[in-house]
């Protein structure tokens, strides 16, 4: 199979974070740098190392973050600023996001080593529903939102500031953000609080649980999820 999808199967990297790695000339395939993501390699005997450290199948894992803001999802950042995976240090070896949080959006975010299960988690088709606590400068009005493609319930609104929760069933680039720009309402704080049954809860920033295996099945019935 493609390289890039080796990597991603064998739950190191996503296949994006793949592809940049052998781009960069971080990868090597039985002592040979590739820099060809489509090279075909047969992960179970070829040696694969990357940044000269030996690439072994992980085990299945999954960790709820609660992800601070101000933080990257990615695993570098070319700007220098902090990632998730900084915070977690070995906790996130072999891990990937499912989906992304944006630098100033805090909340639930779940990383794991089953790259088919996180696929399936973001696929629009499947239409996971992911909860948001928003916060908007100005009234919220009902002309407001009716305009709005998600579900929306008004905790409180004044001429300030309002106070919502948001549920949506796709996670599109800063969808909430520009739904509500679009209106007239800069988001000033937005944070998930449950993505599917599973919630943020009392987590505080920076810190993370444990997901069992039989807690995703549970929660997601449906899902394909990876051998262990």
């Amino acid at each position: 199979m493609p390289l890039n999808r080796a990597l991603s199967k064998l739950g190191v990297l996503s296949r994006a974070q793949a592809t940049d790695a052998i781009r960069e000339g971080r990868v090597r395939v039985d002592g040979r740098v590739v820099r060809t993501a489509a090279a075909l390699v047969t992960p179970e005997t070829a040696r694969i190392e990357i940044d000269a450290r030996a690439v072994r199948r992980s085990s299945w894992r999954m960790l709820l973050l609660h992800k601070p803001r101000a933080v990257m999802t990615t695993r570098r950042d070319p700007e220098g600023r902090p990632t998730v995976f900084d915070m977690l240090g070995a906790a996130g070896d072999g891990l990937v996001a499912v989906g992304r949080l944006d630098f100033a959006t805090s909340g639930l975010l779940l990383l794991t080593s089953d790259t088919q299960l996180a696929n399936w988690l973001t696929d629009p088709a499947n239409a996971i529903p992911r909860l948001y606590a928003v916060t908007v400068r100005g009234r919220v009005t009902p002309d407001t939102l009716s305009q709005l493609a998600a579900t929306v319930t008004v905790r409180k609104a004044s001429a300030r500031e309002s106070h919502l929760l948001v549920e949506l069933r796709e996670g599109k680039n800063r969808q909430v953000r520009r739904m509500f720009s679009a209106l007239g309402h800069e988001v000033s704080a937005l944070k998930r609080v449950k993505f599917g049954p599973l919630e943020l809860g009392a987590l505080t920033p920076g810190a993370h649980r444990e997901i069992p295996r039989k807690e995703i099945a549970n929660a997601f019935p449906r899902a394909p999820l990876r051998a262990i």
